[in-house]
């Protein structure tokens, strides 16, 4: 089983386009969509939810009426100003737990919080396990790890080939919890000097985890200047650059259509993205 991630170093790259057409070409495979603070996966391989568990990590303080002596400490003290009329504000609150350490009368309890759902789902092209956090609520990437676990657990069940992973944005806890012992990372980037930077962070994550990485450029037409210094980086830093994609409208209208751009059109998008998945195989059989 080898497992794949697709990454970027900033959001709106084309991450998610790349990993839905790899979904519709790869063969026996499971898919894991590990960007929870915005899922968006799911708007192309409709998935059908086979099984909704609950995610519960942060905690919030709550004080306990009959107990509470109405001194003010809480509130006086609260950095978030999440305490009012000794009542507390959940979405205000940050979970810091001061309240509960200068209470003198033991009022003030740290519940923890609903924080998100995970869920097991069936599409057309194959299982996927994937997750949403509630608005406001931070991912530490502890719901990440679930949603890999649960997918390498699926693969293994099933004796799936591939695991392909639509990872989160950034350099963040939940980015190397979606990275952390695949096989390969493939980040993609635009040419952008904002782009370029967030390339670079992200690479050198995958290199301290001496992981394997590969490079697509998107829309890599609309500055043809920085996509040159975005291969020139990468050929001095020996990172293969395996595609550049056309700027194509047809991939709006792929996602207004709901379906992964291979599927949707055979224009030189489409054949670039069939190129990348060859490359990608032909270097993880040497």
């Amino acid at each position: 089983m080898k497992q794949i991630t697709i990454i970027s170093g900033k959001g709106g790259t084309g991450k998610t386009t790349l990993t839905a057409s790899l979904a519709s070409l790869i063969d026996n495979k499971v898919m894991a969509d590990c960007d929870v603070d915005a899922t968006d996966l799911h708007l192309i391989l409709k998935p059908k939810i086979q099984k909704r568990t609950e995610f519960y990590d942060s905690k919030i303080a709550y004080i306990h009426p009959e107990l509470c002596t109405q001194c003010g400490l809480c509130e006086e003290y609260c950095h978030y100003k999440a305490i009012t009329d000794f009542v507390v504000n959940p979405v205000a609150c940050e979970g810091c737990a001061l309240c509960e350490m200068i209470c003198p009368a033991r009022a003030v309890e740290m519940k923890t919080n609903l924080s998100g759902e995970w869920y097991i789902s069936d599409t057309e092209y194959g299982p996927m396990v994937h997750a949403k956090l509630k608005a406001g609520e931070e991912n530490s990437g502890k719901l990440v790890t679930i949603v890999r676990n649960e997918t390498q657990k699926i693969a293994e069940e099933q004796n799936r080939d591939f695991v392909i992973i639509d990872g989160p944005p950034g350099i963040g806890c939940p980015v190397i919890s979606s990275i952390s012992g695949v096989d390969l990372v493939v980040a993609v980037t635009e040419p952008s000097v904002s782009g370029i930077h967030d390339l670079e962070r992200v690479l050198a994550i995958a290199n301290q985890f001496k992981l394997p990485a590969m490079v697509v450029i998107n829309k890599y037409d609309i500055n043809e200047e920085m996509t040159q210094q975005i291969v020139d980086f990468c050929t001095e830093n020996s990172v293969p650059v395996i595609g550049k994609i056309l700027f194509d409208p047809v991939v709006v209208e792929s996602q207004i259509h709901e379906l992964p751009v291979v599927e949707f059109s055979n224009n030189g998008v489409a054949g670039e993205i069939k190129k990348i998945w060859k490359e990608i195989m032909f270097r993880m059989s040497e």
